[in-house]
C-alpha cells in the first residue's frame, strides 16, 4: 500500500511542479519585459526616426538594415536577410476631392489613394455619383444607371460586432475588389467608405487589386474618410445630380529586390525543429507604421530577447521573422514558405503578431482538436496576467503560406477596439501606442513560444516532450 501510495504521489506531485516551474518561468518573463523592454525603444526609432515603410521605399530599406542591427546585437546564433522581390507603388503628391452641389459650390472632403490604384487623368476626374451598400449591389443596378459614373462603396463596418476584425472582414471587399467589380459596368472611377468604426476625417488606405483587367480597363480607386462618405451619402440623397472630383498621382513601378530580417536561437535538443514568431516590417506611408505592424516587429524581435535574459535555452530552433510586403502583395511570407519547402524545412509552430500593440487579451488557434486541446492546458497560466481568450480560428497573413497538416499556427489578439481608428491612416503614429501594453503582448508571446517549446505540440512525436 506504501508503495502505491508512493506512486500516486509522484503522478500527482510531478504535474505540479511542473505547472510551478512554468509559473515562474512566465514570472520571469512578464517581470523582465516590464522593467528590461526594449521593444518600446525600437519602435520609437522605427516610427520616428524611420517612419512610414511602403514596400520598396528607402524608408522600407532602411528598416530592414536597422533591425538586422538589432538582432545582430542580441547575440543569437545565426541572423541573415532573406532576398524578396516586391512590387513598388507610389502615391505622389497628396489626394485632392470636393463635392460640387452646383457649379462653383464645393465642398473638399478627405480622400486617398488606395494601393495599387492607377492615377486619375492629369486634370483629375469629375462625374455624377452612384452610391451603393457592397458590390453585390452592382449587378442590381447594372450597366445602365452606373457607365460613366464614379460608385461610392458606402457599406459601413457593422458596429455591432463586438469582433471588430469580424466586422473589418464584412465589408473590406468593396476596397479590394470594389474597382474590379464596377469597372466591369462602365464606371469611370470609385470611391470607397474608410474601413472605421467611428466618424473621423482620415481616410484609410489599404490595398486592392485590378484582378486580370487589362490596364486600359483599369479606373482610380480611392478612399474617403467616413465623415466625408456621410456628408457624401446625405447630399446625395439631397440631389442626386451632385458630382464629384478627385485627383491622385500614384503610379506602379518596376519590382526591386527587399528582403526578409530573420533570426534565430538554434534548439538545443531539435534544432531541426522550428518555431516561428513575426510581424511584418513593411506599412502604409500615411502614418509611421506603428500599430501596423511595427508593434509586431518589435515583440517578435523581444521574444527572443526575453528567452535569453532569463536564462531559457530552447529545446528547438526558435526563429524571428520580419517578412516584407505584407501590405500589398505579400512577396515576403511567399518567398519564405517557398524556400522553406524547398529545404524541407519542418516548421512545428508559428505565431503572428500583426493586430496592434494593444492590451493582449489572449491568441487565435488554427490547428487540429488534438493540438488545441493540449494548448488549453496552459490558459490558467496565463490568467493572472488578465490574458484569457484561447479560441480556434484564424491566425495571420504572414505565416498563412507554412500552412500543413502538421503546423500549428496562431496569432496574437490583442483588444481590437481602438485598432481600426488607426489602421491604414495618418495616425498609425507611435504616441498611439501605449508602452506597457506594448510590453505586456512581447511578454505574453515569449510566454506562449515558452511552453510550445518546451512541450512540443500534439501533432509532433518527440517522445521526451510527452
Amino acid at each position: 500500500m506504501r508503495f502505491l501510495g508512493l506512486i500516486l504521489t509522484i503522478l500527482l506531485v510531478g504535474p505540479i511542479w511542473s505547472q510551478t516551474d512554468d509559473k515562474e518561468q512566465l514570472k520571469a518573463i512578464y517581470n523582465a519585459e516590464l522593467t528590461q523592454a526594449e521593444s518600446y525603444t525600437w519602435l520609437n526609432y522605427l516610427s520616428n526616426q524611420i517612419g512610414g515603410r511602403l514596400t520598396g521605399s528607402v524608408q522600407a530599406e532602411q528598416a530592414v538594415e536597422y533591425t538586422k542591427q538589432k538582432l545582430d546585437s542580441l547575440g543569437l546564433d545565426r541572423v541573415w536577410l532573406q532576398p524578396v522581390i516586391v512590387p513598388k507603388w507610389v502615391r505622389g503628391v497628396p489626394e485632392f476631392a470636393f463635392i460640387e452641389s452646383k457649379p462653383g459650390i464645393t465642398n473638399n472632403v478627405p480622400i486617398c489613394a488606395l494601393g495599387g490604384s492607377i492615377a486619375t487623368p492629369t486634370g483629375g476626374i469629375k462625374a455624377n455619383v452612384i452610391e451603393v451598400n457592397g458590390i453585390e449591389e452592382l449587378e442590381k443596378l447594372g450597366r445602365g444607371k452606373i457607365e460613366g459614373k464614379i460608385v461610392f462603396y458606402n457599406k459601413p463596418m457593422d458596429p455591432s460586432l463586438i469582433n471588430t476584425f469580424e466586422a473589418y472582414s464584412s465589408c473590406v471587399n468593396q476596397r479590394y475588389s470594389g474597382a474590379k467589380e464596377a469597372s466591369k459596368y462602365g464606371a469611370v472611377a470609385i470611391i470607397v467608405r474608410s474601413m472605421n468604426l467611428r466618424l473621423d476625417d482620415y481616410p484609410h488606405a489599404g490595398g486592392m487589386s485590378y484582378g486580370d483587367i487589362s490596364l486600359e480597363d483599369r479606373i482610380p480607386a480611392a478612399a474617403i474618410s467616413t465623415n466625408g462618405a456621410e456628408l457624401l451619402s446625405t447630399t446625395l440623397k439631397l440631389n442626386p445630380e451632385i458630382k464629384f472630383y478627385f485627383k491622385q498621382n500614384c503610379r506602379q513601378l518596376q519590382d526591386v529586390k527587399s528582403y526578409n530580417v530573420i533570426g534565430e536561437i538554434k534548439g538545443s535538443v531539435h534544432p531541426d525543429e522550428i518555431i516561428l514568431v513575426g510581424g511584418h516590417l513593411d506599412s502604409w506611408d500615411l502614418g509611421d507604421g506603428a500599430h501596423d505592424d511595427g508593434a509586431g516587429c518589435v515583440q517578435s524581435m523581444e521574444v527572443l530577447r526575453l528567452l535569453k535574459l532569463t536564462g531559457y535555452v530552447p529545446k528547438r530552433t526558435i526563429r524571428v521573422v520580419l517578412f516584407m510586403n505584407e501590405e500589398n502583395g505579400l512577396k515576403g511570407a511567399k518567398t519564405y514558405a517557398e524556400i522553406a519547402l524547398s529545404k524541407n524545412e519542418n516548421h512545428v509552430f508559428a505565431l503572428e503578431s500583426d493586430a496592434g500593440g494593444f492590451t493582449p487579451r489572449g491568441f487565435s488557434f488554427d490547428c487540429s482538436e488534438t493540438d488545441f486541446a493540449k494548448i488549453l492546458r496552459w490558459k490558467s497560466l496565463f490568467e493572472p496576467y488578465y490574458v484569457h481568450l484561447f479560441e480556434q480560428g484564424g491566425s495571420g497573413a504572414d505565416i498563412g503560406p507554412l500552412k500543413n497538416d502538421q503546423i500549428v499556427l496562431a496569432g496574437l489578439r490583442p483588444d481590437s477596439q481602438r485598432y481600426f481608428d488607426h489602421h491604414h491612416t495618418e495616425i498609425d503614429t507611435f504616441k498611439h501606442v501605449n508602452k506597457r501594453e506594448l510590453e505586456l503582448g512581447a511578454a505574453t508571446m515569449a510566454s506562449l513560444i515558452y511552453l510550445i517549446d518546451k512541450y512540443g505540440t500534439a501533432s509532433e512525436n518527440t517522445g521526451a516532450d510527452k
